[in-house]
């Protein structure tokens, strides 16, 4: 009888079978790979300072004709050293194509001519005029916008390779830097020839198709925009910067609450993200 009793006790306790495999664990969030760095451009000088910006002259003029026949007016900031240094390419938006060699010399270009910041920050700096878009807009895969490369972008890229064989440039710290239409065109070269910068740094850009993501990850990647920027809207690239980081990149994500389409005040003369994009290096094989 000792059996059935056994049975019974267990049974009424609901501890004779053996342990049930307990359910699934619930859901949890997965941990975000992207970090988003928020400030307040609420907070941020209105003004660049200090006003004293070096005059366009700075920077030398010439001209350079690709090999598909296209004349590319420039202006190029070179120190005077024979050292190898890097090479900032500063791409200008859509208001300054054309070919007078003096629109696209905005201040965020001559800020990189200033003293303090040509002290800290050695560099060949070049400021290519693009007479063509050099990146077009449409609506990605994902229903949101996205950009593709222009016609001007192809003579911005052999100019790139003429100034490295040409000058002391390190070609292992090429970087990219554009606002815009210029941002857009800074993360599009960098998915045409994938390893061929060492970083980016777009401001309030449109990017390219999401599923471009996996060429641009093993370029780090800086990316700052508005979220109240009405041009260039603001989810492709928050959208964009999440898939960097879901496929492993190297990406910055900097929101400003409050900001439409500009380049932030505080970030004009700003050392730190400087140093962020002097500390990259191009990744070889």
């Amino acid at each position: 009888m000792q059996k059935p009793l056994t049975l019974l006790a267990c049974l009424l306790l609901g501890a004779c079978a053996s342990t049930p495999a307990r359910g699934p664990a619930p859901d949890r969030a997965p941990a975000p790979k992207l970090a988003v760095e928020t400030r307040s451009y609420a907070t941020t000088p209105l003004t660049p300072t200090p006003s004293d910006l070096p005059t366009l002259d700075a920077f030398a003029a010439a001209s350079f004709v690709a090999p598909n026949g296209a004349r590319l007016p420039y202006r190029l900031l070179s120190p005077a050293t024979t050292e190898k240094l890097p090479l900032v390419v500063v791409l200008h938006g859509s208001g300054a194509v054309g070919r007078d060699n003096k629109a696209q010399m905005g201040p965020f270009v001559r800020s990189w001519a200033r003293p303090e910041t040509v002290r800290s920050f050695p560099a060949f700096v070049l400021a290519p005029q693009a007479p063509a878009r050099t990146a077009n807009y449409a609506k990605g895969a994902d229903r949101l916008l996205a950009s593709r490369p222009g016609a001007g972008l192809p003579a911005i890229m052999a100019l790139i390779d003429d100034l490295s064989a040409r000058l002391p440039i390190d070609t292992d710290r090429i970087y990219l830097v554009g606002f815009s239409m210029g941002g857009s065109a800074a993360m599009n070269a960098a998915a045409l020839e994938p390893g061929k910068f060492a970083a980016v740094a777009a401001f309030s850009g449109v990017p390219p198709e999401r599923a471009l993501a996996g060429k641009v990850a093993p370029t780090p990647v800086m990316i700052v925009h508005g979220d109240k920027d009405r041009e260039n809207p603001y989810a492709p690239d928050l959208a964009w910067a999440g898939a960097l980081a879901d496929a492993g990149g190297d990406v910055r994500f900097v929101s400003y609450s409050g900001m439409a389409h500009v380049v932030p005040p505080d970030m004009m003369h700003d050392d730190a993200w400087r140093a962020w994009l002097f500390s990259q290096k191009r990744k070889k094989d």
